[in-house]
């Protein structure tokens, strides 16, 4: 067999891809053009080795560039020995750590590879070197010297960032941050930051998607209908909901420098207030409760509230889609809801399965009517007491700042001698802890409040009659919708599918225990066959 002929690779590599714009890629292109020609081989670009804007001291060129391809095409074999790799200079090939740097070098050596500096025109082969082995030498000094450099650099920069970012949130600073992603529905024009309208039409429709609960597909593929451009996302439908995590939409800056996290408040325009975003994350934290799964999505079920009577356990849904008719719905028979405890043989003795029909006509029912629904959302007890547990934890934050400013003062007069302050010093890192942890409560209340507020939007009966038809006719679309105004409404439904007093398997009704997310408890006695319910406060007989 043949041995494949040996080639000539020319690799280039810019940090900034202005670079790109002088004579450095020319005068590269042309020395690997002239080397090969001078020993008769012959220079292939099939590999596309050019990597602009992908920095080496990061590895970026390694994991997302081309340089990695031909690292790759040298580990599976497919560069033919004897082949040259012609780079400008060795921290053109990397700027990693040294052991790093001189690890990849080796790979590429010794798949019988030659390294060609256009630098200096240095050599690197395994024959070179056995011959000259302080040429290896000289390459890691080269690599040390290089890895120094970008270190260095790195370190001012992250300084001059954490500046900045500390800067802005005290007030002093209000220049532009480079560093991080931007929103890609702003864009920066003479010294501003301006909306793209179309960009943020788009992004707002995909929020509000979001909130009513439509699937990252079909959100996809209403804003393709209304002739939204979705280039601009970058991400498939499946990534579509990210967006709806960024602080970005209330005009903060997110970004990290060396594991510290710093929030720039104000430094875009706003798409949305405090409150909105604050109810967006609480949506977020129930996000696999509310995208519905399989052709027909419960709107009880797989929301993670439904619950059997008898025995406390969970209950869920099954379609029996092979059943469906020719348009894809299911008659009410082959849509059931049964308790995970009798489906798995652990001891429920009275549940089993029932229609879940009836109990989705009812529920929707009820809550179309005004009457109902707002008594069902009016404020309990526990219901007034979140505002007071949002206080109560203000309260300990400001407590354990206290505490913190008057051990640290202590500290810094050097009150104490011996143990002492090493007691001060644990005491202090106790009370960063405990603050840390109270801010975090104390951040989940104020969302959790502010998602109280939605519970509102819930109280417009009209909008649960509106997709009441849609239910009936089993549109994944809608059901989504209305999972959300589950979610919005109920703390948890209780089923007794025989009746709370067990009827037997013949039973007429089915009883159902509603318990508003503001603590208020209804009955409905639910008509196996027609969905038809009467309501009461107490518990059925």
């Amino acid at each position: 067999m043949q041995e494949a002929a040996a080639k000539v690779f020319s690799y280039l590599r810019f940090s900034d891809p202005k670079q790109a714009m002088g004579h450095s890629a020319e005068r590269q292109a042309e020395y690997a053009r002239v080397w090969a020609g001078e020993r008769g081989l012959l220079l292939d670009e099939s590999l596309s080795l050019r990597d602009e804007g992908l920095s080496a001291f990061h590895q970026k060129h390694v994991k997302q560039g081309a340089l990695g391809v031909f690292l790759q095409a040298v580990a599976d074999g497919r560069i033919p020995v004897g082949s040259v790799l012609v780079v400008e200079g060795l921290d053109r090939l990397s700027r990693a750590e040294p052991l790093q740097a001189q690890a990849q070098l080796a790979q590429i050596i010794n798949a019988g590879i030659t390294v060609v500096t256009a630098s200096d025109g240095r050599e690197y082969n395994r024959d070179k070197l056995k011959a000259q082995p302080m040429d290896l030498v000289y390459s890691l000094l080269v690599m040390i010297r290089a890895h120094e450099e970008s270190d260095t650099k790195s370190k001012r920069v992250k300084a001059s960032i954490r500046r900045m970012c500390e800067g802005w949130i005290n007030g002093s600073f209000r220049g532009v941050i480079r560093n991080g992603s931007d929103p890609r529905w702003l864009q920066f024009e003479d010294g501003v930051w301006k909306l793209i309208p179309d960009r943020v039409e788009a992004t707002l429709f995909a929020v509000e998607k979001y909130k009513e609960g439509c699937g990252a597909d079909r959100t996809f593929r209403l804003m393709k209908e209304k002739g939204y451009d979705t280039d601009f996302l970058g991400v498939s439908p499946q990534q579509l909901y990210r967006s709806v995590k960024l602080v970005a939409l209330r005009g903060a800056k997110q970004l990290s420098v060396d594991g510290q996290s710093y929030v720039l408040d104000n430094y875009y325009p706003r798409l949305m207030s405090d409150a909105d975003f604050d109810e967006l994350q609480a949506l977020t934290a129930q996000r696999s409760r509310r995208r519905g799964k399989g052709a027909i999505p419960g709107i009880v079920t797989g929301i993670g509230m439904t619950w059997c009577g008898y025995c406390g356990t969970a209950m869920t849904a099954q379609n029996v889609m092979h059943k469906a008719r020719p348009d894809g719905t299911l008659s009410d028979g082959f849509r059931r809801i049964m308790c995970v405890s009798y489906m798995n043989g652990a001891g429920c003795i009275e549940g089993g399965s029932c229609t879940v029909a009836p109990i989705e006509r009812a529920v929707m029912s009820y809550c179309a009517d005004q009457f109902n629904l707002s008594r069902l959302l009016e404020p309990t007890i526990d219901g007034r007491d979140q505002r007071g547990e949002l206080v109560r934890l203000k309260l300990k934050v400001e407590d354990i700042e206290q505490q913190l400013g008057r051990v640290t003062e202590a500290l810094a007069l050097g009150e104490g001698d011996g143990a002492l302050p090493i007691a001060f010093l644990r005491k202090a890192r106790e009370l960063e802890a405990a603050l840390d942890k109270a801010r975090g409560e104390t951040q989940q209340a104020e969302r959790e409040l502010h998602a109280a507020s939605s519970w509102q939007r819930s109280a417009d009966a009209s909008i649960w009659a509106e997709l009441a038809a849609g239910v009936e006719a089993q549109s994944a679309e809608v059901r989504d919708r209305v999972r959300q105004l589950m979610l919005d409404t109920f703390k948890r439904m209780v089923i007794y599918m025989r009746g709370v007093v067990p009827e037997g398997r013949k039973s007429a009704h089915i009883d159902v225990l509603l318990i508003s997310n503001s603590g208020q408890r209804r009955w409905l006695r639910v008509e196996r066959k027609t969905g038809n319910w009467t309501a009461t406060s107490d518990r059925p007989g």
